[in-house]
């Protein structure tokens, strides 16, 4: 199982002027509440995402979220970083466009 720590999820929360103005510090607050060590928690810088913030990305899945508050977080968890399926209605429209 040599693999396990190059797929660990990690969950990046954008602490950039913007989105620390639209919350993002609880958004942190929330996740780093409720991790597990299926996934780390990581503060990060701007993402390029502002002015849809909070934004939140998942990797190595690559999936963004947008305009997360912070009782999105335990939806997040539950359904995409455990059961893996995305949480359509916060996925950021521009970089998951629905056909």
């Amino acid at each position: 199982m040599g693999n396990d720590e190059e797929s660990q999820r990690q969950v990046l929360v954008c602490q950039h002027v913007n989105c620390v103005a639209n919350g993002s510090r609880d958004v942190l607050e929330a996740f780093l509440a409720i991790a597990t060590s299926d996934f780390e928690v990581i503060a990060v810088g701007c993402q390029g995402q502002c002015n849809m913030g909070v934004t939140v990305r998942v990797l190595p899945d690559e999936t963004w979220y947008c305009r997360v508050k912070p009782e999105d977080v335990p939806v997040i968890v539950q359904q995409h970083l455990q059961e893996g399926i995305p949480v359509d209605r916060l996925l950021h429209p521009r970089l998951h466009p629905r056909f």
